[in-house]
């Protein structure tokens, strides 16, 4: 389970993530939703290690993310908004790279980039340098090195920024996948039609608050809504002029 138990974060006077309370359950794809600026970034920074919170705890399987930070990293794969790779490195390379990192023998570092390889279809530039990939190879290879060591958790910022449609279909089927074998999948999108088809439940996150935590059917319920889309419900709950989007 992942759970933000009354976390906030401040970066001097503001603040970026305010008493936030949520829980993520094992084989749950959950997708955090929000407009720019309203804390889903800081919620995954802290969510994977990179922030710590200044109050408040985020706990991974069982493992504070500040006090027991290895143990927490062990279960994370984390795909950040902007992949970053070393230009001087192959495909193959920065894996190897990656799985070192994580503590994979040489055998199993084998099977595991030819496995990822083949998921994420990188055999055709595996072999080049990553300075020569596009945004879209790049973002399907730092996928691979997310997803080597087989994380009980994986966390993704903006996962189809760059993806053609097919990747992004192959990405869509992964995660669903994933999660149906019990993976935990904690997703923050601005792409409402992709969390409305694969996420089991979604929150909406609008100044640095949870308004809204559920399904698209109990969204329509909660505003009385004659809309079947996810993104006439969105617009309604995080217009500031609207009440419902300055609720607690």
């Amino acid at each position: 389970m992942i759970q933000f138990d009354n976390v906030t974060r401040t970066y001097g006077r503001k603040v970026a993530v305010d008493r936030l309370a949520l829980a993520v359950e094992r084989g749950e794809l959950f997708a955090l939703l929000g407009p720019n600026g309203a804390g889903k970034t800081t919620t995954i920074k802290m969510l994977v290690g990179l922030l710590r919170p200044n109050s408040g705890t985020v706990t991974v399987c069982g493992h504070n993310v500040t006090s027991q930070t290895r143990q927490a990293a062990r279960l994370l794969g984390y795909v950040p908004d902007q992949p970053f790779l070393y230009d001087k490195l192959t495909g193959r390379e920065f894996l190897e790279f990656a799985a070192e990192m994580r503590g994979l023998d040489n055998h199993t570092v084998e099977d595991r980039i030819a496995r990822e390889s083949e998921h994420f279809d990188l055999g055709g530039f595996l072999d080049d340098l990553t300075e020569t990939y596009s945004h879209g190879m790049k973002q399907r290879l730092v996928f691979a090195s997310a997803l080597l060591h087989d994380p009980e958790v994986l966390v993704i910022d903006e996962p189809m920024v760059g993806l053609d449609p097919r990747s992004v279909r192959l990405v869509k089927d992964l995660l669903r996948s994933l999660a149906a074998a019990g993976t935990i999948i904690f997703m923050s999108t601005h792409t409402l039609a992709v969390a409305e088809e694969i996420a089991d439940r979604i929150g909406i996150m609008n100044g640095g608050r949870i308004h809204f935590l559920g399904t698209v059917p109990q969204l329509q319920d909660e505003l009385s809504s004659h809309h079947e889309s996810l993104e006439p419900l969105f617009l309604e709950l995080t217009d500031e002029n609207n009440e419902l989007g300055i609720r607690d």
